[in-house]
């Protein structure tokens, strides 16, 4: 009975998160200045020059209907709920006319996912080893430089860590792009290696504060563990060091790492969004930039 009702408590805790997000979603975009169906018309005529006032007017109503905006505020929230929320269906983009949204979307979301998961599993695998380093061997001159370069870096919020990266790398010393370019035609050889080129200084910016985090809370898990009556036992039956470090520190303080890293993977965009601007990375955070900038 516990269980169905923690069950219970936690859907209606996820469903809620959810709807909340989705009509913050819906709201606070209509309470812009701008009007995304006008500064649409807009471009047109500065293209195109006149227009005839009775085509406008139909135009104007037909793209008020595919974007969402005819008709009052409850009904564009019931008709916003209907298709985006249980039929994923977010209409045409407007900076991108008459490209779905979904299309867009799956076309720069796979960058954002192989950037943030990536970073993540080796800024977990990389800042395990030193925690465990730093906390089993917490009194040597090693561990403590170690514990103490982590906790300078982990406050560091990530777009300063990109600018610096961006201005001493690519500005000063030129060895990277300033904004990311992925070379789509050249075959598949060109887009990997221009992928990986336009990947490194924002994987690194990512990368080196989810390690300084890492390394913190392992080292103060293993550090614990060390002390304890198992080890302490270990030790004097004449186990070697790294037998203990491995087979009873590591063991038993990964566990909670473990679990740590399924729930920091919830919040893997965290980081990503500001480095992708800085550099132009062709990811979610950059198209949610255009998207506000355009009133999309």
């Amino acid at each position: 009975m516990k269980f169905w009702k923690y069950l219970g408590l936690r859907l209606l805790t996820w469903a809620l998160t959810i709807f909340i997000g989705v009509t913050f979603i819906f709201f606070i975009p209509r309470m812009f200045p701008s009007d995304p169906v006008e500064n649409m018309i807009g471009q047109m005529q500065a293209r195109s020059g006149q227009m005839d006032p009775v085509a406008m007017e139909e135009m104007r109503k037909s793209l008020r209907i595919q974007f969402g905006l005819e008709g009052s505020l409850w009904e564009q929230y019931t008709s916003f709920l209907w298709n985006g929320l249980l039929h994923f269906d977010f209409g045409p983009s407007l900076m991108s006319y008459p490209e779905p949204v979904n299309d867009i979307i799956g076309r720069n979301l796979p960058f954002t996912l192989g950037l943030s998961l990536t970073t993540t599993v080796f800024a977990w695998i990389i800042g395990n080893i030193i925690g465990l380093l730093a906390g089993f061997r917490k009194n040597k001159r090693s561990s403590k430089i170690l514990e103490s370069i982590a906790i300078c870096i982990y406050p560091i919020p990530y777009f300063i860590v990109a600018l610096v990266l961006q201005i001493v790398f690519s500005y000063v010393l030129g060895w990277f792009p300033l904004q990311a370019t992925i070379l789509y035609n050249g075959g598949t050889a060109t887009f990997i290696s221009s992928l990986l080129r336009a990947s490194v200084l924002p994987a690194i910016s990512i990368l080196l504060l989810g390690t300084g985090w890492w390394i913190i809370s392992m080292k103060s898990l293993s550090s614990t563990t060390s002390e304890e009556d198992f080890v302490l036992y270990a030790r004097y039956r004449g186990l070697s060091e790294a037998r203990i470090g491995t087979s009873y520190v590591f063991r038993n303080s990964i566990l909670t790492q473990i679990t740590a890293l399924a729930m920091s993977l919830g919040g893997v965009f965290n980081g990503s969004i500001m480095t992708e601007i800085i550099f132009g990375y062709p990811g979610v955070g950059t198209l949610i930039q255009n998207a506000i900038t355009q009133s999309d």
